[in-house]
């Protein structure tokens, strides 16, 4: 099996380093980061990941704008996309299904549990 590849992209260096450190940890995945949407499109076209980590409040391009970029993209429109927001209701929720959002994560999240959130979220195992 090979092992999964993980783009977080969120413009809080903090929220970055924190994914990575527990999504490379607890699951063994392959994490790389981008600060900016336009910088989480143009990695999410070269490196092709199993799985976007997308954060909604982001300055310049928004969460929601970069995934309709993402979506629009024929090099991109089949990866999955969570989203990672503070701002999560039901009807957001509802909305973001609607989209074609595979998921919404809360923010601040727990960090031993990402892994198992997106797994979960994607229907994988989370055997090592």
């Amino acid at each position: 099996m090979t092992t999964k590849q993980i783009l977080v992209v969120d413009n809080e260096q903090y929220i970055q380093e924190v994914a990575k450190i527990c999504l490379e940890t607890v699951a063994g995945w392959e994490v790389e980061t981008a600060s900016s949407g336009q910088e989480g499109i143009i990695k999410a076209e070269t490196r092709q990941p199993d799985v976007i980590l997308l954060d909604v409040m982001m300055p310049k391009m928004d969460g929601i704008t970069t995934f309709e970029k993402l979506q629009a993209n024929p090099l991109t429109k089949a990866i999955p996309v969570i989203l990672l927001t503070a701002k999560i209701q039901a009807s957001d929720r509802r909305r973001y299904a609607q989209m074609g959002i595979i998921s919404a994560i809360a923010k601040p999240f727990n960090p031993l549990e990402l892994a198992a959130e997106i797994a979960v979220a994607l229907g994988w195992n989370l055997e090592k």
